[in-house]
């Protein structure tokens, strides 16, 4: 089978997997997209070649985009790898090869530097929950202590900084765009 043989049939098997997962006949997903529901049962089956025009209110109907529709089956590296910064004393896992609603990026970063860096500002809000471990986080003027199973949302407009206190700890963050650039720069590429 060629690539894009591969592709057509991985595209009509998210067609069918989608539909069947909301529990919608093909009738009920022929109504959503304007398409006659023989029409999509040639096209899961294979019957039918898959048109453009098609496709896209196929993919609105299903809540779906048309990029994720037909997105390669490539899940070659489906381990997140850590990536070590020994220089800020963090690692960190980013959980969202791509960013999410809104644009934001969740991360797990292990933090061992015992002492906050100099405090930043950029635009955005930062959210994040401690997993374990103890955070310092300068906020401002003030020294907060973020504890396991706790949790800390602020405007990242305010000077703030986080390290470890008393030994590592790792928590989850979920960052807008401008705190990824921030926070995990040496990520980017």
């Amino acid at each position: 089978m060629t690539q894009d043989g591969e592709l057509d049939g991985l595209v009509r098997k998210r067609i069918r997997g989608l539909r069947e997962a909301r529990g919608w006949s093909l009738d009920e997903l022929a109504a959503r997209c304007y398409l006659s529901p023989s029409t999509l049962s040639r096209i899961e089956t294979g019957h039918r070649r898959i048109a453009l025009d098609q496709l896209a209110p196929i993919a609105r109907a299903l809540g779906t985009t048309l990029d994720q529709l037909v997105e390669s089956a490539d899940d070659d590296d489906v381990v997140i790898r850590p990536h070590r910064d020994e220089a800020r004393g963090q690692t960190t896992w980013l959980l969202s090869r791509e960013p999410g609603p809104q644009g934001v990026t969740v991360a797990k970063v292990r933090v061992t530097r015992p002492k906050p860096p100099e405090p930043k500002v950029h635009p955005g809000r930062d959210w994040f929950t401690v997993l374990s471990g103890t955070i310092e986080l300068l906020l401002g003027e003030r020294r907060i202590l973020v504890e396991t199973g706790q949790a800390a949302e602020f405007s990242t407009m305010i000077p703030h900084a986080f390290g470890a206190h008393d030994g590592p700890a790792e928590m989850l963050c979920i960052l807008d765009h401008d705190g990824q650039r921030t926070h995990l720069h040496s990520h980017e590429s």
